[in-house]
């Protein structure tokens, strides 16, 4: 169940009334026997005591009774209850003091009141009506407004703006006879509500009701049927929130421990495997289970994790509504409780059958200075121990323990995956990728600017990684960067240049050079093994995964037109066995003769390309770096190449300065020569220099 902000400040169960009908109806059996007789052997002329069985009266009673040993055992202070009886009067067993909400006070209580009356004869002159469960709803509606210690404190540190707010609880044990007359007891109820909300505002020593929840549990014998239907909790108004659960009598304890988890958001818990020898014979033992009730809150880490493991240790509680949680003994290992654990968490418990022997057992020896380790099994094997029972100062706690990696130890290596797995991460490049992407303090100009620094860096972060195998095994190129580079490093860039986009496409080429003439892949790493043997399956898995890199990469022109190439050059089609789609090399090479940067029919890079065709993969890489200089001899001579043309270094120089992309120095521009270097040296407002980019 979950608790919204307001009801954890001022929650319901701070205040809950159980109003028990006390008229003489809840007098009559249950009609569930019990017997009473335990001899086994039977001597000639004995006679068996008859089985006997509760009233009405005695059930609601022992589980009232049982739900507030459960509350006051998990929370010493600030939970309250109170008892009212009702017949032809409302009595009142305790208040709000803290000396009278004990069981004790409770029990003097009941055995002065007694047992309901029996009915009147049939000649009197009473009417039904004075005994009624009406007198008991009035009474606790009042007790209700009453304030308790700790909400007359929280009224005296408040100031003037600050309200408390009065969320109650009611929890009625009651008989009725249809859903007709279950409907008017909740009218009548809320009537009286708003009434005595009226009183209060008027009153200095009185809190309204800001919310009440009515809990109506219809009992009845085993061998009636009922006319009354159960509803689930309804809104009758903004101040009333009424459920009706209607059940035979023996059921009440077993309805009340699923209400209690739920109004006091607690948890199930069953110790199983619990050695303990036997009364017979002592020289035996057998397992026996315990289950306890906490806070919810120590589930919290478990649940968490792992799911399967999570769902394979809980199960619905025979004969119950609620879910359990079930955890295995662990053997103790002689350390006592005062020893330190490295827990998240420590919560109260309480047993929940607690005049069973397994359950004594357990708690005395607890209570003697031990301490209980418990296990969780996991469903892919093993086991792990997440929680600790152990007493401090007489009270039992259970311990949340920390079941992930201790601040203590040393952090895991960055090669482990999951569940201690080693795996092949490609550490390198995450590392070069971070040092590409490392974010510096800068201060903004304030202009126009429509874009921050921050969404620049967001926009190209996304544009670098829409392709970015984790692991070595799952990519193939980014393990053959002697036959791609610089192709992966340039197609992520936002903008190309011609001569990029020239060597894009001359690695395409290239490639297919290669496929023709089957050679294998080798991957830069002499000792890294490819995913497949077989050559037709390593250029296949190549071609896909070039497809995937260059096509999540279209940012402008320039690289659409190598997405172009690459589709022109290869034919994505590996259903045929034979590979008889793509383009020979001849025409690779008459492609590549017709493309540079700024010539389209220049045959000047020729020779570069066949070399770097035909070499073999240990061979020194070409000149790709230096452009051919322009000139008219060039365009005129269609047989001169990078090798037989004459270049001084200044045509080289200035063949270079025609493909560079960053801007002109500004006082190298124009007839001034001169320029004020660093204008906003003395500036509080510095921007960032624009049109950098890291690659």
């Amino acid at each position: 169940m979950s608790f919204p902000l307001a009801n954890k400040l001022y929650p319901a169960n701070h205040k809950t009334t159980f109003v028990l009908d006390h008229t003489p109806y809840f007098g009559i059996s249950c009609e569930n026997p019990i017997e009473f007789e335990f001899l086994k052997s039977r001597t000639p002329g004995f006679i068996p005591m008859n089985p006997i069985s509760k009233s009405l009266w005695t059930s609601s009673v022992e589980s009232a009774i049982e739900y507030c040993r459960i509350v006051w055992d998990l929370f010493p202070q600030g939970k309250l209850v109170r008892f009212i009886a009702s017949d032809t009067v409302a009595h009142i067993l305790n208040t709000w003091s803290a000396a009278q909400q004990n069981l004790t006070h409770i029990m003097n209580g009941m055995s002065l009141i007694g047992v309901p009356p029996p009915p009147p004869p049939i000649r009197a002159v009473s009417t039904p009506l004075d005994h009624t469960v009406l007198h008991g709803l009035r009474a606790a509606i009042e007790a209700l407004s009453e304030p308790t210690d700790l909400q007359l404190e929280k009224m005296k540190t408040a100031g003037d703006n600050m309200k408390i707010l009065n969320n109650t609880r009611v929890i009625c044990i009651t008989s009725a006879r249809d859903n007709e007359s279950m409907k008017r007891l909740e009218d009548i109820f809320l009537t009286v509500l708003n009434q005595q909300n009226k009183l209060s505002a008027t009153s200095d020593k009185l809190l309204p009701i800001h919310h009440c929840h009515l809990v109506i549990i219809n009992t009845f014998p085993i061998n009636i049927e009922s006319q009354v239907n159960n509803h689930p909790a309804k809104n009758l108004s903004q101040i009333l929130t009424t459920e009706v659960h209607s059940i035979k009598a023996p059921q009440i304890p077993n309805k009340l421990s699923s209400l209690i988890l739920e109004h006091y958001d607690l948890a199930s818990t069953t110790v199983t495997g619990i050695p303990m020898k036997e009364e017979q014979n002592a020289s035996s033992s057998a397992n026996y289970d315990v289950e306890i009730f906490h806070a919810s809150s120590a589930h919290t880490a478990i649940l968490k994790g792992n799911a399967s493991d999570s769902a394979a240790i809980r199960t619905v509680k025979d004969g119950m509504e609620y879910e359990t949680t079930t955890l295995k003994w662990c053997t103790p290992r002689g350390m006592t409780g005062s020893e330190l654990q490295n827990c998240t968490s420590m919560h109260r418990i309480t047993p929940v059958d607690v005049n069973s022997r397994p359950s004594l057992c357990l708690i005395n020896f607890l209570l003697n200075g031990r301490s209980v380790m418990l296990e969780m099994p996991r469903k892919a094997g093993g086991k792990i121990t997440s929680h600790l029972l152990a007493a401090h100062g007489g009270e039992i706690f259970i311990h949340t323990l920390c079941t992930a990696r201790s601040v203590l130890e040393d952090p895991p290596s960055i090669s482990e995956g999951c569940g201690g797995r080693v795996t092949d991460y490609r550490i390198t490049d995450f590392g070069l990728l971070i040092k590409q992407n490392t974010l510096l303090p800068i201060k903004v100009k304030n202009n126009e600017e429509t874009e921050q620094p921050i969404q620049k860096m967001k926009t190209r972060l996304n544009r670098m990684t829409k392709y970015w195998p984790m692991t070595i095994s799952s990519t193939f190129i980014f393990n053959l960067k002697n036959y791609f580079d610089p192709l992966p490093t340039l197609i992520t860039k936002d903008k190309i240049t011609d001569e990029e986009v020239f060597q894009c496409k001359k690695v395409i080429y290239n490639l297919i050079s290669l496929e023709s003439k089957m050679e294998p892949l080798h991957p830069l790493n002499s000792g890294q093994r490819m995913k497949s043997q077989k050559r037709e399956e390593q250029y296949k898995a190549m071609w896909n995964e070039l497809e995937t890199l260059v096509k999540n990469n279209l940012h402008s022109d320039n690289h659409r037109s190598v997405y172009t190439c690459l589709l022109e050059c290869h034919k994505f089609n590996f259903d045929e066995d034979k590979i008889s789609d793509k383009v020979e090399l001849d025409e690779a090479l008459h492609q590549l003769d017709n493309i540079g940067p700024g010539k389209p029919d220049s045959d000047i890079q020729r020779a570069s390309v066949i070399r770097a065709t035909t070499d073999s993969p240990m061979s020194p890489p070409p000149l790709t770096s230096i452009a051919p200089p322009v000139s008219k001899n060039a365009s005129s001579n269609k047989n001169s190449g990078i090798y037989n043309n004459q270049k001084s270094l200044l045509d080289i120089f200035m063949a270079q300065e025609k493909v560079k992309t960053r801007p002109e120095f500004t006082g190298r521009q124009g007839d001034s020569l001169t320029w004020k270097l660093y204008p906003n040296l003395k500036t509080d407002d510095r921007g960032p220099r624009e049109n950098m980019e890291v690659e």
